[in-house]
């Protein structure tokens, strides 16, 4: 383990009462609302941590939009830099937040982001998709696909060029659905006058080990090598996907399962040492890499799932914001 993680986490309470509430989760009770508490209560650090550190308000706007999904609405959250030149336009990531598919809000990389537009002048559009269990798979999916239609349509009044780079991102589960979105517009029309340019995957799930095709098994290890965690147990990781409640065989929540990569957006894939889902990630990886799909990826040893949401000031923590900037960086140099 690293010793500077180790030694901060030994001084850290408060995971286990996460776990705890979405490890006894079920449907129609309160304690996915507890779950819910106690993860904005973990990812508290790193919300401070970029608070901290967010650009002048001059330098950027943000505004909340309300779009249409199937029957309902969902909330996106629009930064875009600002410049003295008014014609003057941006590339677009389109971010899904991670928590299981059970928790988390715009709120959590509100400020990274933040921060992240105004130094890459790219536009951000953070979507609120909705939350099992209340809204089971493909639920949130459609509607993260549905703001992404959404972002290519409104290009022009969000001052966004998808020819400077059309980015999706994601942070676990976000970055599950990161992938899933990138693949479904691949082979979707609606997409060929503008194709997603880049994947920014930090931490991904992409395969439920129950659907795991017989070549891959036996690379699929960590989930059982760090099945105890800390901060992500594979218990845990199980009881979020039982409230998903998808076929684990779908590729729209089993990536991995897509009958072909060729073709796929370029990907900047971010994943843990001590993970259970960091085989996730090394397979995302190599079936993209074995397609063709320019892949870059980088690896933060002895560290577990999430790590940098909760010690943020820690040096690999640092490391991850840092590659990721850099990542994006060379999403959009190739999108040229």
């Amino acid at each position: 383990m690293d010793p500077e993680f180790a030694e901060a986490f030994s001084q850290s309470e408060g995971f286990v009462d996460v776990s705890a509430a979405v490890g006894a989760s079920s449907p129609g009770t309160s304690l996915v609302e507890i779950a819910r508490e106690k993860a904005r209560d973990a990812v508290q650090p790193s919300v401070q941590y970029f608070t901290e550190r967010l650009p002048p308000e001059s330098t950027y706007t943000v505004e909340d939009k309300q779009i249409r999904v199937e029957n309902s609405e969902i909330r996106v959250r629009c930064i875009i830099p600002t410049s003295d030149d008014q014609s003057a336009t941006f590339p677009v990531m389109v971010w899904f937040h991670g928590g299981g598919w059970i928790v988390g809000d715009l709120d959590q990389d509100n400020a990274f982001l933040r921060g992240l537009s105004v130094e890459l002048q790219i536009a951000v559009v953070n979507v609120e998709y909705r939350l099992a269990p209340e809204h089971p798979f493909p639920t949130g999916l459609n509607d993260s696909y549905a703001a992404l239609k959404w972002t290519a349509g409104m290009a022009s009044s969000l001052r966004i060029s998808l020819q400077k780079g059309f980015v999706v991102g994601g942070d676990s589960a976000g970055a599950n659905i990161a992938t899933v979105c990138a693949m479904l517009a691949r082979d979707d029309p609606f997409f060929a006058a503008h194709p997603i340019t880049g994947q920014l995957i930090r931490q991904p799930s992409v395969i439920y080990p129950d659907a795991c095709p017989e070549k891959y098994k036996s690379e699929l290890r960590s989930m059982e090598e760090f099945k105890d965690g800390p901060l992500l147990t594979r218990d845990i990781l199980m009881q979020c996907r039982s409230l998903l409640n998808p076929p684990p065989d779908d590729p729209r929540i089993s990536p991995l399962l897509f009958r072909s990569h060729a073709g796929a957006a370029p990907a900047f894939i971010t994943y843990n040492g001590r993970d259970p889902l960091r085989d996730d990630a090394r397979l995302w990886a190599k079936v993209l890499s074995e397609a063709d799909v320019e892949v870059k990826t980088e690896c933060y040893p002895g560290v577990p799932h999430g790590f940098y949401y909760s010690f943020p000031t820690i040096s690999l923590a640092r490391r991850v914001d840092q590659d990721t900037r850099e990542g994006l960086r060379w999403l959009l140099a190739g999108a040229h």
